[in-house]
């Protein structure tokens, strides 16, 4: 990919850096009593639960507490967020390595639909402060929809992010795993990644990839 001109890099967060178990989570629901679940959460989700606390049209206590009305067992909110954690698996270092040395030329910035549990869960235990990977160590900034109260694909939250960092589509690259946000970013004319796997993310820097 000819990265001329490219000055700021918006890269996702779910797939793209952290690897996640659906599966995992959805049983871990289940055995607080929570059946329906699979009706709620999705990668592609714009309705629901989920997507409200996404979205940030409700609160992480309002979640738990609707999540609490569809058990029939006591359960408490640490309860609640372990089982919506389990969501969340690993972030490969090979993928911090790479972020933490871009910003050595690039503003590095995150653009994630995630809501407040699960990213602060992330901020601890999967971006480690000890091994000079915390967030502040990888990206300028990050914009989350739960605090922007937008998501992509829509073209708003694009938009509000460029308008914030003092970007243009032109001269910002867009690493993403969903064809639907990739597809609203090229059309806004960024330069596009779409993410498969971690040689989609490291090949885009060539150059880089000796030092991984």
């Amino acid at each position: 990919m000819d990265l001329k001109g490219v000055e700021n890099i918006f890269c996702d967060l779910g797939v793209v850096l952290i690897d996640l178990n659906m599966e995992r989570c959805m049983e871990s629901f289940k055995r607080l009593g929570v059946m329906d679940i699979a009706s709620q959460v999705g990668q592609s989700f714009k309705a629901g639960l989920f997507f409200a606390l996404e979205e940030g049209t409700i609160t992480p206590d309002e979640f738990r507490n609707a999540i609490r009305s569809k058990s029939d067992k006591t359960i408490t909110d640490d309860q609640i967020d372990d089982a919506w954690n389990s969501f969340l698996e690993t972030i490969d270092p090979r993928k911090l390595m790479l972020l933490k040395k871009l910003r050595q030329t690039y503003r590095v910035f995150m653009l994630s639909n995630t809501n407040k549990i699960h990213f602060d869960y992330m901020a601890v235990h999967s971006f480690e402060k000890e091994k000079g990977f915390a967030l502040t160590d990888c990206f300028d900034k990050c914009y989350l929809s739960y605090e922007l109260h937008l998501s992509k694909p829509g073209r708003e939250i694009f938009e509000a992010v460029l308008r914030d960092a003092g970007a243009t589509p032109e001269n910002s690259l867009f690493i993403d795993d969903n064809a639907r946000n990739i597809a609203t970013a090229a059309r806004m004319g960024f330069k596009v990644c779409h993410y498969r796997n971690i040689d989609d993310f490291i090949d885009v820097f060539t150059s880089e990839r000796g030092a991984l």
